[in-house]
């Protein structure tokens, strides 16, 4: 326990920088002493405006300070015996956090003023001896007078003010080193950006018109969110910092390949591929606002969505359906209506604001192919934002696999289990479009009942539930449930997470269909995979024979390029123009790389096994990294042979000892369960013709970097970790899946034609 302070606590950083503005403090008072006399007062107003800064500086260092250390003494003193006391300290150090966190941003507003301070010295400096003014008509006199150590303390001033400027925007306004009290307490790192997780998130809603967010001081949708980021920050525990994971990732990144299985894979079936691409359309349509449109048109991206929205017909308002939560001139069903080009009559039902876990909808009518379809909107909202974040897992209610127990796909139980927040959407989405409130047996119905029952307009139609991101995996949880009443059902999922469990992940093949495109993230992304991904991040680092400072901060950089240039530099291969080309081929660095694999042999175990480390810098291992390059070529999901046991499980015993203990993680809650994606996996694989084609170019929707793709039925355990890649994000964009699925078509339907 930390009693007093102690100079050690101090950062090196704040030390400089406090001794600097003092540095600047003494210089200033002498320059304006010296000037004053002979300058006008305007000339001066620089001077004084940064002499003002750095004392204010220097003075808000005594309280941020303060408020750090009773900050970092109410995470070390929490005491977690007993949930009532617990709430009570929770309160508590949320009000501490606050306190410090009001000095932090008053330390930024003062780095603000430092910077534009500096930049007007700058400025004028500038503007002086361009001017060519007079020696004695400002400050700069004192350049052409003959005491050449007013001469040279100008020019330091000058310079020090500029450094100490941005050494200060880099380093940010903490004074005191967490890593002082804190050490290497899990518990103690987890509280601490828990609360700082809370307060982030909370500000950030606030920004965005959730005001309710900021006041409320109980355990709400927020607080688990918070909570789930703090655990993923346990690294911090074993003594890594945030660089160290950028450059783990960066050395991942080098070999940015699939997770590999010996299991062989299969060509997606013509079926499959123009369900998907048929109903792919009404998935992206159902983002009415304008998070897409500044992708698909990143300049005018306000005029295309008014122009969406409809905003200069008001007239045909009424001609248009009223949807839960619409404008006043029902601009979000126009652009859902104007981006599948249906009619108004087709659209029966819709809700476009929603609240914490509810999902935002729409409900077609498609009596063209006899087919009701349901839309589900992804993640467009603040609150579909929560709705990812609660990613915990949870215990799946009978209600809520009605369909699967009734379809006799599995046996009753309470063993099965959910991404917590998609499920929660489910039911209320349930509720919205087939149940009642005041009647919730299975057999309650509502709008698909009054459509698909007996006599109705719609009987004998198909029912279509269809979403991307996070409309995908609340699809196929309501279709878990309604399955067992419209056995005509069939879901399309289009990069959705990972929801279920192994069990429900096997029994929904036969009415589910995941769509995945390429390395898009969001397939892969889950709490256990997450762990998993940090922990190879760091494992390749402290693997790596120079993993000094200047090499961290090196990969951090490479990292966050947005130039894949700096990383891969293959030699160009034509484009074969057939489209015969069964596989993409997968080109390998040429330096040195760390090659990581790892593959889950027990959903319930959070331990990562068969980790194989290479070191492939030689050139002896030239051979071996051609016949390693060719055999990848031919199948995407070779597995490379592995090294000598001892030698892996030695690297993972070395780097096991430095994280948390089993014990600790029962306590912090890391054991997190595996998620998968729901039913048969569609894998889309494109054929690179370039990969030398800078990330800022890889939004256009004409993706002329690609000419060919393929499609594969996958297991699902291919999608159980993160891959590293430079278009782990672009690639989750609906229309690049779009645009895939339609090239997928015309190339096998050309094969046809030559094949007859």
């Amino acid at each position: 326990m930390i009693e007093g302070f102690n100079i050690k606590q101090v950062r090196w950083s704040a030390m400089f920088l406090g001794i600097s503005n003092l540095l600047l403090i003494i210089i200033n008072i002498i320059l304006i002493t010296v000037a004053y006399p002979d300058c006008d007062f305007g000339d001066i107003i620089p001077f004084i405006v940064i002499l003002f800064v750095s004392f204010l500086r220097i003075v808000t260092m005594i309280p941020i300070a303060i408020s750090q250390r009773a900050t970092a003494m109410t995470i070390i003193n929490t005491p977690s015996e007993k949930r009532a006391v617990g709430t009570l300290i929770r309160r508590h150090r949320r009000i501490r956090y606050r306190k410090w966190i009001r000095w932090t941003r008053f330390a930024f507003v003062i780095t603000m003023f430092q910077f534009m301070s500096a930049s007007y010295l700058v400025f004028s400096v500038s503007r002086n001896v361009f001017e060519d003014r007079t020696p004695n008509a400002c400050v700069l006199g004192i350049l052409s007078t003959n005491k050449i150590w007013l001469h040279s303390m100008l020019v330091l001033f000058i310079i020090m003010v500029c450094f100490v400027t941005l050494l200060q925007c880099f380093s940010g306004s903490d004074v005191l080193r967490w890593r002082s009290f804190y050490t290497n307490e899990n518990k103690a790192w987890k509280h601490h950006y828990h609360e700082i997780f809370d307060h982030g998130i909370r500000e950030a809603l606030c920004c965005m018109g959730r005001i309710k967010y900021l006041t409320a001081m109980e355990e709400d949708e927020v607080f688990s969110v918070a909570q789930l980021l703090g655990d993923l920050v346990a690294y911090r525990a074993s003594g890594k910092g945030h660089l160290e994971l950028l450059a783990g990732l960066a050395l991942l990144q080098r070999e940015s390949r699939m997770p590999n299985f010996q299991e062989e894979v299969t060509v997606a079936s013509q079926e499959l591929i123009q369900g998907a691409a048929d109903f792919h359309p009404y998935a992206e349509a159902a983002y009415t606002g304008l998070l897409l449109d500044v992708g698909r048109n990143p300049v005018l991206f306000l005029c295309a969505w008014l122009h969406r929205q409809g905003i200069w017909t008001p007239w045909v308002r009424n001609k248009l359906p009223e949807l839960k939560g619409d404008n006043w001139w029902r601009g979000h069903a126009k652009a859902f209506l104007k981006y599948v080009n249906l009619p108004p009559d087709t659209l029966r039902q819709g809700r476009v604001y929603q609240a914490r876990c509810e999902a935002a909808y729409f409900v077609v009518v498609l009596h063209d192919i006899k087919s009701v379809v349901i839309c589900v909107r992804g993640t467009e909202t603040p609150e579909d934002l929560l709705t990812d974040g609660l990613s915990k897992e949870c215990v799946l209610a009978t209600e809520d696999i009605d369909g699967l127990i009734y379809g006799n796909l599995i046996p009753p139980g309470s063993g099965y289990y959910g991404h917590s927040g998609i499920v929660e959407s489910a039911r209320d989405l349930y509720q919205q479009i087939d149940g009642n409130p005041e009647k919730k047996e299975f057999q309650a119905g509502g709008l698909l009942t009054s459509l698909l029952g007996e006599g109705c307009e719609c009987e004998g139609y198909n029912l279509r539930i269809v979403g991307h991101s996070l409309g995908g995996a609340i699809a196929s949880m309501l279709g878990l449930k309604l399955y067992g009443r419209y056995p005509q059902l069939q879901v399309y999922s289009y990069g959705p997470l990972p929801c279920v469990d192994s069990v429900l992940a096997n029994a929904c093949s036969g009415f589910v269909t995941s769509i995945v495109y390429d390395n898009e993230f969001s397939s892969r992304l889950s709490l256990a995979s997450i762990m998993r991904l940090q922990r190879a991040a760091m494992l390749a680092l402290s693997n790596d024979r120079d993993a000094d400072s200047a090499k961290m901060q090196k990969l951090a950089r490479r990292f966050l390029s947005v130039s894949t240039y700096l990383w891969h530099k293959p030699h160009e291969e034509p484009c074969s123009s057939s489209g015969s080309s069964s596989l993409p081929p997968r080109n390998e660095d040429e330096g040195h790389a760390i090659r990581v694999s790892f593959r889950e042999q027990n959903e319930d175990s959070n331990h990562w096994h068969n980790i194989d480390i290479n070191d492939t810098s030689d050139d002896d291992n030239n051979v071996n990294r051609r016949r390693f390059s060719s055999n990848r070529n031919s199948n995407p999901y070779y597995e490379p042979p592995h090294d000598e046991e001892t030698s892996r499980d030695h690297l993972v015993s070395q780097y096991m000892e430095a994280m948390p203990s089993s014990h600790e993680k029962e306590e912090t809650h890391e054991n997190f369960r595996e998620m998968f994606l729901p039913g048969v996996i569609i894998h889309i694989i494109p054929d690179k013709k370039n990969n030398n084609v800078p990330l800022y170019r890889r939004w256009k929707s004409t993706l002329t970097t690609q000419c060919g793709f393929e499609a594969y039925v996958v297991k699902k355990e291919a999608f159980m970790d993160l891959i590293v890649s430079p278009s782990m994000f672009i690639d989750h964009l609906p229309w690049r899946c779009s645009y895939a699925l339609k090239k997928l078509l015309e190339k096998r339907s050309l094969q046809q034609e030559c094949d007859g």
